[in-house]
């Protein structure tokens, strides 16, 4: 899919349908996701795959009920990694190159599930401590996003965006 085409067909869905995602397309995923540009090269974020049911489950409850997570086929949860980013960068990579490195990876996940047929959702609100006791994450770990990923059963509608006017400025 070309890939302006890919960011118009990119949306937030919620209704997946009951249909495994196939290991090859998980995989062009990932590597997306692995070809990221980060601060460094540290490639200071992780990524758990999801698929049981239970996980999901569990998932769906940290983040406030959201129970759209139980229904995709797998989640894709995203970690950032302080402890790696702070190596080469101190404080300010422990506390923003890593996040940004997992949210990199995150958006290019994204983008490549919608370029095989795919559909996704951004959670951002859940209980930091519930995700990683479910992944048995480690301590520093800093989960940044859980990503359902699915065949979509249904296509929203496109949301409207602020004018480039708004968002952008010459300087």
């Amino acid at each position: 899919m070309n890939f302006f085409k890919v960011l118009e067909e990119r949306r937030s869905t919620r209704a997946f349908q009951d249909k495994l995602i196939p290991k090859k397309a998980l995989q062009k995923i990932l590597e997306a996701a692995n070809s990221a540009p980060s601060a460094g090269n540290l490639q200071a974020h992780s990524i758990v795959v999801v698929r049981s049911a239970d996980k999901k489950n569990a998932l769906a409850q940290a983040a406030s009920g959201q129970d759209f997570i139980t229904r995709a086929p797998a989640a894709l949860v995203f970690f950032a990694e302080p402890t790696r980013s702070a190596v080469k960068y101190g404080l300010r990579g422990a506390r923003l190159y890593c996040v940004q490195d997992a949210t990199l990876a995150a958006s290019f996940a994204w983008l490549a599930a919608v370029a095989q047929g795919l559909a996704c959702a951004w959670v951002g609100a859940f209980d930091d401590s519930a995700v990683k006791k479910i992944l048995g994450a480690s301590a520093d770990a800093v989960p940044v996003v859980i990503m359902p990923v699915g065949y979509a059963a249904e296509k929203p509608r496109r949301t409207g965006r602020r004018k480039l006017e708004e968002i952008s400025r010459l300087a």
